[in-house]
């Protein structure tokens, strides 16, 4: 199975419901938000899935990627995903491990955009949100943006995080965070 992202590229997908990519429309409302916002970027991909937003988002100019994923099968799916729309100047790291326990680790580095793609029915919200603001992982005029059910909602605040925008498209919402001050 394949889907493809800016500039009709094709990517791979697991095959089966393990891993729910991100609905096209919605991929391309959230760089359409972000717009301007991409090009040089630091990015950290949470719960990557098949890796299509970070793979979107190296095609639009990301310097750098970080991944987080649970699946082996997946992290070597986004590997190649990343291999492919990467260009020589542009890092990327994939790794393999629980969210919540590996984001310690990465404390002392910040991301300009942050997405966050769980499990809907998972519990990883609130100690994913929380971890990444005490490690201080957004940067200061960063963007954080975590998808969920539209059933679903989100606290309006975690920690240093404060929500800055909400949109729902169809069975897919995105809630936005800023550092708050």
């Amino acid at each position: 199975m394949s889907l493809r992202i800016y500039g009709n590229r094709s990517l791979k997908t697991l095959p089966g419901l393990a891993t729910r990519p991100t609905p096209a429309r919605v991929r391309e409302a959230l760089f359409n938000i972000w717009q301007g916002k991409i090009e040089g970027c630091r990015w950290l991909d949470l719960c990557a899935g098949s890796g299509a937003m970070g793979a979107e988002a190296l095609s639009r100019g990301a310097s750098a990627i970080v991944g987080i994923e649970q699946s082996g099968a997946a992290c070597t799916v986004i590997q190649q995903n990343w291999q492919r729309v990467a260009h020589g100047n542009q890092t990327f790291q994939v790794i393999r491990a629980d969210v919540v326990k590996r984001l310690p680790a990465l404390a002392g580095q910040q991301f300009d955009r942050i997405y966050f793609d769980p499990p809907y029915a998972g519990q990883l919200y609130q100690p994913v949100l929380e971890a990444i603001a005490h490690h201080l992982l957004l940067a200061a005029n960063g963007e954080l943006a975590a998808e969920h059910s539209p059933d679903y909602a989100l606290p309006e605040a975690i920690a240093s995080l404060q929500t800055c925008r909400q949109k729902t498209y169809g069975n897919t919402a995105l809630t936005f965070y800023r550092n708050a001050g």
